[in-house]
């Protein structure tokens, strides 16, 4: 009698898929995190990549951002990569895979950490993602980047960031600077658009009424001072839904600004993160998308700061 079949051993793309799957599937706690992303960085494998680790932009705070960037790297364009989390968790040492997936395109990445509730709240996070993005202006050509082509990127959580810098100049103004002085935003399935809100706990993050909370919607800050933007969102993304990033793009067209909105089929929430991995590559071409606009986009229109800025 002939042995029965042996069945083919899971790929590392299955494995990781199945990895990933289980994970989520359990609510993302922290210690699941860690295992999920450690995986993503496992597939990274050798790479030319230099990491400086554990710079601090923010002493009295004690948060800190990593940089990666390819060696002889000059004048490149520059990404801030702000992860998602629910405003609530995440580690910059997490997304080492997808920053040198960027790096390797020949872009300066800088993910820094930030405060997250309940620490802090709308206001907290929001000066420390300022804090980031004036730090890496004011050093980018220290790591071979070009301060006038400096863009905001983000997932989740990260993309509400990122978008609310672009919108709300209060922030950028607060260090000194302005989001026309940002080459661009990209973001990922990012919440720019979701009130009323119901979780007890985005209601105490942004507060408990309907004015406290519009402070913490993008597409309500659009008045024609923003940056190009290019909008990324899964079709089938249950946790934000792609209406954001419609409403976002419906402001923003209706003051003439810059918009490219991407709809990616039977991508779901952490797919189209996922997919900047090696890996995980062939369900959506977002990394290609990300670097096509950042060439479209080369520089900022403006980089002139504002007459009078004072410290957050």
């Amino acid at each position: 009698m002939s042995p029965a079949p042996r069945r083919p051993s899971a790929t590392p793309h299955r494995r990781l898929l199945a990895t990933a799957a289980l994970l989520l599937g359990s609510s993302l706690l922290t210690g699941c995190q860690a295992v999920l992303f450690g995986s993503l960085n496992a597939t990274t494998g050798k790479t030319d990549v230099v990491v400086q680790r554990d710079v601090t932009y923010d002493p009295a705070h004690q948060l800190a951002l990593d940089v990666y960037r390819l060696p002889g790297t000059a004048r490149a364009p520059v990404v801030v990569f702000f992860y998602g989390g629910s405003w609530k968790s995440g580690k910059r040492q997490w997304y080492r895979w997808a920053a040198e997936a960027l790096a390797k395109r020949g872009l300066v990445v800088v993910v820094p950490d930030y405060r997250k509730w309940p620490q802090v709240r709308l206001d907290g996070f929001m000066q420390d993602a300022a804090r980031a993005v004036a730090w890496t202006h004011a050093h980018a050509s220290d790591y071979g980047g070009d301060p006038a082509s400096l863009f905001v990127m983000g997932h989740s959580a990260g993309a509400h960031i990122g978008a609310l810098l672009a919108t709300d100049a209060h922030w950028l103004n607060a260090v000194g600077m302005q989001p026309r002085q940002l080459a661009g935003f990209i973001g990922l399935a990012g919440p720019y658009d979701f009130l009323p809100l119901k979780d007890p706990d985005f209601i105490d993050m942004f507060g408990t009424t309907h004015d406290a909370q519009l402070r913490s919607q993008p597409m309500y800050f659009v008045n024609g001072d923003e940056p190009p933007m290019l909008l990324m969102q899964g079709s089938t993304d249950k946790i934000v839904w792609p209406r954001n990033a419609e409403s976002l793009a419906r402001a923003l067209r209706k003051e003439n600004e810059p918009v490219e909105v991407k709809l990616y089929p039977d991508i779901g929430h952490f797919a189209i993160l996922f997919s900047i991995s090696k890996p995980l590559r062939d369900k959506a071409p977002v990394i290609q998308d990300v670097v096509q606009f950042i060439h479209e986009h080369p520089r900022a229109t403006s980089v002139a700061a504002p007459a009078e800025a004072s410290a957050p």
